[in-house]
């Protein structure tokens, strides 16, 4: 933008007036608005933060009633103290002993183990979906055969144009 070469003394005290007009405009509205502004900014900031919820602390666990004290009790192992809850449902034996047959690098053991899991459908493997993606192939069933129904020259006429990739467009081509 180039500069106004025949800038006189009344110019120079116009855009002085509109200046200070502005100014004065910009003040009074913050003096009439400001304060209704800054209440808005704080109601949003506040809806912004985080929603904090209580924090649960667990339960201590219910005492059985006390045994009588007449029959000496075996000390239970704390493998039968605290059941593992798994995800999973059990591996068969024989799938379970594959794991110890050869090794991976000859395509057995691990590797064979792995394979023969992956067989499975997810819900002879895991309880229950433990991720949201899993409920895209829960009981989804076997994969259906989706068959053909043209013939492959259909398939490539109606695929590719007839007139080439650089030629101009038939207007019957085009979708309006």
């Amino acid at each position: 933008m180039s500069r106004q070469l025949s800038m006189d003394t009344l110019r120079q005290n116009f855009w002085k007036e509109e200046y200070l007009r502005e100014k004065m405009l910009r003040c009074e509205w913050h003096h009439k608005y400001g304060s209704m502004v800054k209440a808005k900014q704080k109601a949003k900031a506040a809806a912004r933060l985080p929603l904090k919820l209580p924090t649960l602390h667990p339960k201590a666990p219910l005492l059985p009633p006390p045994a009588p004290k007449a029959v000496p009790s075996k000390v239970p192992s704390p493998a039968l103290e605290a059941p593992i809850r798994s995800e999973m449902y059990p591996v068969l034996p024989a799938t379970r002993a594959l794991l110890y047959d050869g090794i991976s690098h000859d395509f057995q053991g691990r590797y064979r183990y792995l394979n023969t899991r992956k067989l499975d459908m997810p819900e002879m493997r895991y309880l229950f979906p433990i991720t949201t993606n899993f409920t895209y192939g829960w009981q989804l069933g076997p994969p259906a055969k989706q068959e053909l129904v043209s013939c492959k020259m259909c398939r490539i006429e109606s695929f590719f144009r007839k007139n080439g990739a650089f030629a101009l467009l038939d207007p019957r081509d085009l979708a309006l």
